[in-house]
């Protein structure tokens, strides 16, 4: 084809090489667009507008006809131009028309959203993107690189590579839900003698990563594969584990161990200490319209990316609004007793700046049939303690969040579609009042002025 072009027809020539199914529609376009400028010329023909200031009875036929043409000409513009589309696209099937349609109205949609920066880990960071990419496609995901368990945990410690588990559940997020490849991604082998209990997004993170020399690169290439709404970005590329100082003085190593030392936990720290954060990472918090950290383990998923001082300090310094989502049921092990405050405040200690916080997002609806289970396993509804919240100057956004079909059974899970709103609606209110503030200032500033 290429050969065809240099040497016997030109480029614009080439739409019309027969076997296209194009040129049809070119001519059903233009004769449409003959019609169009027929009709528009009959009826701005200035003999007969001169007859109708004059009061001279003017043939309605004429104008009956040209709006017809108008009418018949635009039909046929419009089909010729959504049928050439089709045609170069190669879609037939009206399953396909509509994915198109919707593919094309979120794209232009969703990229005018806020650019949205999401920290944490574990289940609680891809809850949150799985309801942000309804809102926006630009979103970036810092995801902590701490976990050392299950699958990830064996990787890590077989392959030497940092740990996909995470990472893998925010791509398959920000991923179509119902396509395949997202199901696949996320597939984890139930038996096989090395296989057993890996994921085969786990496992295709890896292979990447030998194949692109570092997890940014496997990311990538996966979040190609899939067609992911945004970016997923670790918050480091070190080996970080996570080691914690319990109260009663003892130093548990390991993410994994750290819930089961049943202490409460003093302070959290990373090993080595100086860990160096991902330079993409850094640009997405300073670009940022809105930073949300959390849902999820504050001690094991949201606290570790602001361990890495240059998160914590670009967050503290970024221009974005700030906000936290803090978990509905305290985490045996982590948060045993922790009210909101509590969560609030180890974050402001941990990253060494009130400033990485405006607002905490909490549930208002705790349901009556609350499972059992919790209060055998020492899981409780997390107390808003208003008068302990408000000395941090961190403010309160207060919505239900349940997911109500787990609410049925007497679980309490988040509703990302609930978050992702009552998250966006605190940022748009907050975004309108400042406006006004500075509308407010520049308007009695000049009367001050020219009193």
């Amino acid at each position: 084809m290429k050969n065809i072009f240099k040497n016997r027809i030109p480029k614009t020539a080439g739409w019309l090489i027969p076997g296209l199914e194009i040129k049809r529609w070119f001519a059903l376009i233009f004769f449409g667009a003959l019609l169009i400028i027929a009709g528009i010329l009959t009826l701005s023909d200035p003999v007969q507008v001169y007859h109708y200031l004059i009061d001279i009875k003017t043939s309605v036929n004429a104008d009956v006809v040209a709006a017809i043409a108008i009418v018949l000409g635009a039909i046929c513009f419009f089909k010729g131009w959504q049928r050439t589309n089709l045609s170069m696209l190669d879609i037939h099937s009206e399953k396909e028309k509509e994915n198109v349609l919707e593919t094309l109205y979120k794209r232009k949609k969703l990229n005018k959203g806020p650019r949205v920066v999401a920290i944490g880990g574990g289940t609680g960071l891809s809850m949150l993107l799985r309801g942000l990419k309804k809102i926006t496609n630009n979103i970036t995901a810092i995801v902590t690189v701490g976990d050392d368990g299950g699958s990830s945990g064996r990787l890590r410690e077989e392959m030497g590579v940092l740990p996909p588990g995470d990472i893998r559940n925010c791509i398959a997020a920000l991923a179509d839900d119902e396509d395949l490849f997202t199901k696949l991604f996320q597939y984890r082998f139930d038996m096989g003698e090395g296989l057993k209990g890996h994921s085969f997004g786990n496992l295709f993170l890896t292979a990447l990563c030998a194949i692109t020399g570092n997890l940014v690169g496997a990311i990538k290439e996966s979040s190609n594969v899939l067609c992911i709404r945004g970016r997923v970005l670790p918050a480091t590329l070190d080996d970080m584990k996570l080691a914690a100082e319990i109260e009663d003085g003892r130093i548990i190593h390991g993410e994994s161990s750290i819930p089961e030392a049943k202490g409460k936990i003093k302070r959290l720290f990373t090993e080595p200490a100086d860990c160096k954060a991902l330079p993409e990472a850094l640009d997405a918090i300073k670009n940022a319209d809105l930073i949300v950290m959390g849902p999820g383990s504050l001690y094991t998923s949201v606290i570790p990316n602001l361990l890495v001082k240059e998160i914590a300090q670009a967050v503290a310094k970024a221009k974005a609004k700030k906000i936290y989502v803090c978990n509905i049921m305290t985490q045996p092990g982590e948060t045993d007793n922790y009210s909101v405050s509590s969560h609030v405040n180890a974050i402001l200690t941990h990253a060494g700046s009130k400033d990485v916080l405006d607002a905490v997002l909490v549930n208002n609806n705790i349901p009556k049939n609350i499972s059992p289970a919790y209060a055998k396993h020492n899981s409780f509804p997390v107390v808003l303690d208003n008068e302990n919240l408000t000395p941090t100057g961190v403010k309160l956004v207060s919505a239900n969040l349940l997911e109500e079909d787990k609410c049925k059974d007497g679980l309490v899970r988040h509703s990302s579609s609930r978050v992702a709103r009552a998250v966006y609606i605190w940022y748009r209110k907050t975004i309108k009042k400042e406006q006004r503030k500075r509308w407010f200032r520049r308007l009695f500033g000049k009367n001050k002025n020219n009193k």
